[in-house]
């Protein structure tokens, strides 16, 4: 499919949002049920750990390169101008507890993308990086914030329970979910409780799920694999036997001796009913306006997760929607009631763990990723 531009695109303005008059209330409730997972893992084991994502697969240097030769609607807030930023990836599963990985849900791939510059979103002055917050599927899992309320309470009342209990329960509601695709179906709920299929990591996209802003524009963003070796991972089914942490093996197993390179890719709006801001659950046409990729993701060879990456990433570090520019304002019901959440979440563990959460202006381990290794791979060219 040839990937085309839109002809018409919806420009952002402050009216695409449809705020309620009682979002503060339920953006606390919000927070604290999340919260109230944290100090349930605290309690357990004196060391704060997030909301959600508790569990980290692997903890990556990487390098963006914003593509030159952009048009002028691709060419927006932190891609407005060709060039190369360090940046840090933070892979990991949903869950607010850490779990053995045969207990599946939903992959995430957090991207903090490293002294940029610009006009900054509100509460995130002092910091120079632009995050983006993504997961292994194209839609949200709830309609709208009081219906994610209502289906995080049961998740909080198992939250360190029983984890043969959670094994079981994850087995059947896979088997669910398999039934489900055979037929050409999904769903993002039995996926979101335990239902996600075991397959390799490293093969998933990553999307941000709802929209933010892009500029004069508004967009969803989306990473997906680039590279061969990559490719070569996409729905390849992995074995989970008696080892709790296989899915960090895979990943420190590839970036031995590999380097991953993926297209980080955005889908604009169109209007509003087509390419809803307030509908989470609605997929956009990517026929009337497919993912295009504005940049290259490459991270090399390294040591993809070490006790020490974890103190300073799993501990030292927030990813968060609402940190970086304006120019990609998280718009939608969900973004806005996940900024307190998220700061809330990153302040519990700044508090009680020795390593404070800061803002990195570069990454704390870089690595040196050779030029010709992305030359190598072609995904540098515009679709």
């Amino acid at each position: 499919m040839t990937r085309h531009l839109p002809e018409n695109l919806l420009r952002y303005t402050p009216d695409v949002e449809d705020i309620s008059p009682d979002e503060p209330q339920l953006a606390e409730a919000l927070a604290e049920t999340m919260l109230s997972i944290s100090y349930k893992t605290y309690a357990d084991s004196a060391h704060a750990i997030r909301a959600v994502h508790a569990k980290s697969h692997g903890l990556l240097s990487a390098e963006i390169e914003v593509l030159d030769n952009l048009p002028p609607q691709l060419s927006q807030g932190v891609f407005a101008e060709p060039g190369t930023y360090e940046a840090i990836i933070r892979l990991s599963t949903t869950p607010g507890d850490i779990l053995h990985d045969s207990v599946s849900a939903p992959r995430g791939m957090a991207l903090k993308i490293l002294d940029v510059k610009g006009e900054r979103l509100p509460g995130s002055e002092r910091s120079r990086s632009q995050d983006f917050v993504m997961v292994n599927g194209k839609v949200f899992n709830s309609p709208s914030g009081e219906a994610f309320l209502t289906s995080l309470k049961p998740l909080v009342a198992t939250t360190d329970r029983v984890e043969g209990v959670k094994k079981l329960v994850s087995k059947v509601l896979r088997g669910v979910e398999s039934a489900l695709e055979t037929v050409g179906r999904e769903s993002p709920t039995l996926k979101t409780i335990g239902g996600q299929p075991l397959i390799h990591l490293l093969g998933e996209s990553f999307f941000t799920q709802v929209p933010v802003r892009f500029g004069d524009y508004i967009a969803k963003l989306g990473v997906v694999p680039a590279s061969e070796n990559l490719k070569a991972l996409v729905a390849r089914s992995v074995s989970i036997g008696d080892d709790p942490d296989t899915l960090r093996h895979l990943v420190e197993e590839f970036f031995e001796t590999e380097t991953a390179v993926w297209h980080l890719q955005v889908q604009l709006a169109t209007d509003l009913k087509a390419t809803p801001i307030e509908d989470p659950m609605q997929p956009w046409d990517e026929d009337k306006s497919p993912y295009i990729t504005v940049a290259t993701v490459t991270a090399g060879p390294q040591t993809a997760w070490s006790e020490e990456r974890s103190r300073k990433v799993d501990d030292g570090l927030k990813f968060a929607p609402w940190n970086g520019l304006a120019a990609h304002q998280p718009l939608g019901q969900i973004m806005r009631l996940r900024k307190l959440a998220y700061a809330r979440s990153a302040a519990f563990r700044s508090e009680r763990n020795p390593t404070a959460v800061t803002e990195p202006i570069t990454c704390p381990f870089a690595t040196t990723t050779p030029a010709s290794v992305v030359e190598e791979t072609g995904a540098r060219v515009f679709p």
